[in-house]
């Protein structure tokens, strides 16, 4: 199928190289148009008539800065306006990327919505760390604001630990200089929960099984099924860590599929992951990420029985509104 000249193209902005082949292979394999877009070196003309763009799919990730492109996060969002006010459809737009890029933004929607979090205080100086960490029970973790694949989160077993961090000038609140001290959270059955939607509706679910060493969770990192069985390499990122974390596709409960599908239309996640725990304390479950970038797993076919980039193209397609056909 060749296409028009005349159809504006997809605009696929990223700053990470590798993410994205599938969803690149999947837009080839259909033939339609799209333009990868620079989200570390970028410009745009605020007086531009009309935007050479049928859709713009943001894929920035709060996690650039640790490849050193931290100089697009906070530029991101005056495009996004900018772009959502020249008409432009856009998946993951302003709203949707300021709860990326926060994860104190975050939980204030879940205490708005009366979904359940850990226990959290919100500080802008790591002096605040202990102080606000007397209400909280210990084990605590100091999560940076804007994080992304487990970066910028200690945990701090005991206040002497954490006011000795702190006297060290080891707490570090990262590039907004903004924080969490938060409850630690000991996952039930060692595994977390991670829920994938689309258009704002369920698309599937995974447990991640981790040793809760680490704090990367991201799934198209993870490289292991349950049963052991190695993933398709190309489908995790290229500097993804050898960590030995396990998968599996399941399906939650109505009542979860509800509040996740909640929450990603209240903060207007067109594509996007809530993670969830169960604490293995109590059985009391907590909703603790909110994430508008969406790499889905690694191997989908093998682990939830379908490819979810097939039916992320599917959405583009009917946002973008393009007519494919044959000349």
């Amino acid at each position: 199928m060749s296409t028009s000249s005349s159809i504006k193209p997809v605009a696929i902005f990223h700053e990470h190289q590798e993410w994205f082949k599938p969803l690149f292979n999947e837009l080839d394999a259909r033939g339609i148009p799209y333009v990868r877009l620079n989200a570390a070196v970028h410009s745009y003309d605020l007086a531009e008539k009309e935007v050479p763009y049928s859709a713009f799919f943001n894929r920035m990730s709060p996690s650039a800065y640790l490849r050193n492109n931290e100089n697009g996060i906070f530029y991101t969002l005056g495009l996004l306006a900018h772009l959502e006010a020249k008409g432009v459809p856009v998946v993951n737009g302003y709203k949707a990327f300021q709860y990326e890029a926060s994860k104190a933004l975050q939980l204030t929607l879940l205490e708005k919505l009366g979904l359940p979090y850990p226990k959290s205080r919100v500080i802008n100086h790591a002096s605040q760390a202990v102080a606000t960490a007397e209400a909280l029970r210990y084990p605590v973790v100091v999560k940076a604001n804007i994080g992304g694949s487990g970066a910028g989160i200690v945990r701090y077993d005991s206040p002497e630990e954490l006011a000795s961090a702190v006297a060290a000038g080891d707490v570090k609140l990262g590039i907004d200089h903004t924080a969490l001290v938060q409850e630690f959270i000991p996952a039930r059955d060692g595994h977390i929960n991670r829920v994938e939607t689309l258009g704002g509706k369920y698309l599937y679910a995974i447990k991640v099984y981790t040793t809760g060493e680490s704090f990367n969770l991201c799934p198209a990192d993870i490289c292991q099924t349950t049963g052991g069985k190695e993933l398709v390499r190309n489908a995790c990122a290229i500097d993804a860590p050898k960590n030995g974390m396990k998968v599996e596709g399941f399906t939650p409960s109505q009542e979860v599929i509800n509040a996740i599908e909640l929450i990603v239309q209240s903060s207007g996640i067109d594509v996007g992951g809530i993670e969830y725990i169960i604490d293995d304390r109590d059985g009391q479950l907590y909703y603790y990420d909110v994430n508008a970038l969406s790499n889905f797993v690694a191997d989908a076919v093998n682990v939830i029985g379908f490819n979810p980039h097939a039916r992320l193209v599917d959405f583009l397609e009917t946002k973008a509104q393009l007519k494919l056909q044959e000349v």
